[in-house]
């Protein structure tokens, strides 16, 4: 009878459990222990830019952060002009989403513009105040930015204390 392996001979679903559990052990600490704010859009931003494999990280994070910053931008102006329509959350992830797919085109992580796009301008529409909607919503998109940095990070840093082999390549279509 063969018993089954513990660990698979792959191990890199394992490294990035550990990242995972590092950087949200981390991110957790911070912003709930010392900083008292909610740390589930850092949480879920260090997932999707975090890899165990560093170059994949870095690609991830880099995509990431320029969508990031086209929502936000995206999300900032249509907040700021004009009056307070419930109208503008779908405008501004319609224009959000035409500036990332045929200004910015990093097709990796495009679907990040919209959605800062939407925190940005529901934290405005939900607020009923352009001021500390602003407010709110540059608070959410510094705990996704955050997020991101400790997914690159963590990623960096275990990349010297654990290396894996790098990825297979993968074959061209």
């Amino acid at each position: 009878m063969k018993w089954p392996r513990l660990l698979p001979q792959d191990i890199t679903g394992v490294r990035f459990a550990v990242n995972v559990f590092i950087s949200s052990t981390i991110l957790w600490y911070l912003l709930r222990d010392i900083l008292n704010t909610d740390p589930i859009w850092s949480i879920a931003s260090m997932i999707s830019a975090s890899d165990p494999h560093v170059k994949e990280a870095a690609r991830m994070f880099r995509a990431r952060m320029i969508n990031v910053l086209v929502g936000c931008g995206v999300g900032l102006f249509l907040l700021l002009v004009g009056g307070s329509s419930e109208w503008k959350l779908p405008l501004a992830l319609a224009v959000t989403v035409l500036v990332s797919t045929y200004l910015v085109r990093i097709p990796t992580m495009w679907r990040q513009a919209p959605i800062t796009a939407a925190i940005v301008v529901a934290s405005g529409l939900t607020e009923h105040s352009k001021r500390t909607g602003v407010a709110h919503g540059l608070h959410k998109v510094a705990e996704v930015l955050l997020g991101c940095l400790m997914g690159i990070v963590i990623s960096y840093l275990m990349s010297r204390v654990w290396p894996l082999p790098d990825p297979p390549k993968k074959p061209v279509a």
